[in-house]
C-alpha cells in the first residue's frame, strides 16, 4: 500500500493532481487545501490514504497529517465515503469540521454540499468522542463562527464570493484559511486565492 508520495506535480486539476515519482505520473485526489498548495513544475511532498476497490485503486493526498487522520474519522463512519469525506474537507479547515464534530454542530456540518442532516447527525454520533481536541484548535464558538473571519478585509472577500454563488460555509472557511497563513492580505488578494481554492 502506497503511505508517502514525493516527486514533481506534472498538473493541478479540479479535484487531483498528478504528482511524477519514479517516472510514473500519480493522479492523487486531494481536498482544496492541499491543492491549493501544489504547483505544476514544483516538488511536492504528500501523505497518502491507498484505497482499494474491485474497480479501481485510487490514492488521496494531503500536505499535512491531521487531514489525513480526520479524513480516516470521517471515511470509517458508515455510509461516508472517500468523496463526501474530501468534500467536507474542501468546503473549511479541518480545525472548523473537527470543532462541528466536537461540539455537535449539526447545522455546520449539514452546510457542505453533499451532506444531508441525517448524514451530519451520524457523523456527530460516531465521532463526537473520537475526534482529537488538537484538531479544532484555532476555532472559536459554533455554528458559522466556526471559521472566524474578522478583519475588514475578510469581511468583504466573504461577501464578494458569496454574491458569486458559492456556499457560506466554504466561503468562510476557505477565507478564514488564508487569513490564517497572512492575515495582511487585501480583500482583491484574497478573494483571488479564494477563487483558486473555491472552484
Amino acid at each position: 500500500m502506497i503511505a508517502y508520495l514525493s516527486g514533481v506535480v506534472r498538473e493541478v486539476r479540479d479535484a487531483s493532481a498528478v504528482v511524477v515519482a519514479g517516472g510514473v505520473g500519480y493522479e492523487v485526489f486531494c481536498p482544496a487545501s492541499t491543492l491549493g498548495r501544489l504547483t505544476a513544475g514544483q516538488p511536492a511532498e504528500l501523505n497518502i490514504r491507498h484505497v482499494v476497490r474491485e474497480d479501481a485503486q485510487l490514492l488521496f493526498g494531503f500536505t499535512d497529517a491531521d487531514s489525513l487522520r480526520l479524513f480516516d474519522l470521517l471515511t470509517g463512519v458508515s455510509g461516508v465515503g472517500p468523496k463526501l469525506a474530501l468534500g467536507l474537507l474542501s468546503a473549511m479547515p479541518v480545525s472548523a469540521v473537527a470543532q462541528g464534530l466536537l461540539t455537535g454542530d449539526v447545522k455546520l456540518l449539514s452546510s457542505v454540499s453533499g451532506v444531508g442532516k441525517k448524514t451530519a447527525e451520524r457523523l456527530v454520533l460516531e465521532l463526537q468522542n473520537k475526534v482529537p481536541e488538537h484538531l479544532a484548535a484555532g476555532s472559536v464558538g459554533t455554528g458559522s463562527r466556526a471559521a472566524p473571519v474578522s478583519s475588514t478585509a475578510g469581511r468583504d472577500a466573504v461577501e464578494a464570493l458569496l454574491a458569486l454563488g458559492f456556499r457560506e460555509g466554504q466561503v468562510r472557511g476557505v477565507v478564514a484559511e488564508l487569513l490564517a497563513e497572512s492575515p495582511d492580505q487585501t480583500a482583491d488578494a484574497l478573494i483571488r486565492r479564494g477563487l483558486g481554492k473555491l472552484r
